[in-house]
């Protein structure tokens, strides 16, 4: 098979100014925020905590959330209070964070605005949920107000996405005969879980109904197994990372955490794919690349994948 050459970007977040004003995010990426928010739905609630899948509360959640993002918010609701740009009820945006006063005290809960008067939170009774910002039976009494922490239509983020791409793209040769393609991953994992993929109509702009990925990948699609990028491309031809394939193997398979996390020299606990890396290797899918190394930025073989799934299909 011939080499193809493909640019990888090197993505660099897009630094919050503390405390004062809306940041810069990326272009159109409050549909790509309030679709990954909604990702996580039902996750549990465990106040204090930090896992998306062991347990998270309110504003580890919206922190855990805006990472994804580039975008770093402080840990506790009351501190995340004190940065952006107050915003009045009347002219909320989706992506705008909201505070409640639960406790009769102080500020004391925090989610995402989603639009159409609905918020997305990790709540105490039924762990991440939408519920509506002027509930009369408990929400709309708690309300206190809302900050912009990011300007989702900035016009200087164009300029800036530029700038990062010049300075951060590097060129890679990608040998796909060696590795494994983001369009081949949706084949053989739509054919492993025994999906339905007679519907060929993806939402993915670079997804054509003629492809021969295009069932899978909108059976995944469906399964909210594969969201795609802030472009609504799904980028089949382009290569993935054993730290991407973490989060779309646990999310597939529906694995949670197996005893102790498991931890690698590579992959400390900010990382964003920490809690995936950590929940394959407690399940025995994975014991890393050695040396104490899981390899998250490595991408992934045909033989690693091929590896991976049969384990998956051992257990």
């Amino acid at each position: 098979m011939q080499k193809k050459k493909w640019l990888i970007p090197v993505f660099a977040s897009f630094m919050l100014f503390s405390g004062i004003g809306a940041m810069n995010a990326e272009a159109a990426s409050v549909e790509e925020l309030t679709s990954t928010a909604k990702q996580y739905l039902k996750a549990p609630y465990r106040y204090g905590g930090t896992s998306i899948t062991s347990g998270i509360d309110c504003s580890a959640y919206t922190q855990y959330i805006f990472s994804k993002f580039g975008i770093s918010l402080p840990r506790s609701s009351s501190e995340q209070f004190n940065v952006g740009t107050s915003v009045a009820k009347s002219d909320l945006q989706a992506g705008d964070l909201v505070f409640f006063n639960t406790n009769g005290r102080s500020i004391s809960h925090v989610g995402i605005y989603i639009g159409d008067g609905k918020f997305i939170s990790a709540t105490t009774d039924g762990g991440v949920a939408i519920d509506s910002i002027n509930d009369p039976y408990y929400w709309g009494s708690k309300y206190v107000g809302a900050k912009r922490v990011a300007d989702f239509t900035a016009e200087e983020v164009e300029e800036a996405k530029a700038e990062v791409a010049k300075a951060e793209v590097k060129s890679v040769s990608v040998d796909f005969s060696i590795y494994t393609s983001r369009g081949e991953v949706a084949l053989i994992l739509a054919e492993t879980l025994g999906l339905d993929t007679s519907d060929t109509n993806s939402p993915f702009v670079d997804v054509k109904p003629s492809d021969k990925y295009a069932g899978a990948v909108n059976a995944l699609y469906k399964k909210g197994i594969f969201i795609g990028d802030e472009q609504k491309k799904f980028n089949p031809g382009s290569p993935m990372t054993r730290g991407e394939l973490s989060l779309v193997l646990v999310n597939a398979f529906g694995l949670t955490q197996s005893g102790e996390a498991v931890e690698f020299k590579d992959v400390p606990t900010t990382h964003w794919a920490h809690d995936f890396v950590s929940i394959l290797a407690s399940n025995d899918i994975t014991q890393g690349i050695g040396d104490g190394k899981y390899g998250i930025d490595d991408l992934v073989s045909k033989e690693q994948l091929s590896e991976f799934i049969e384990k998956l299909t051992e257990n």
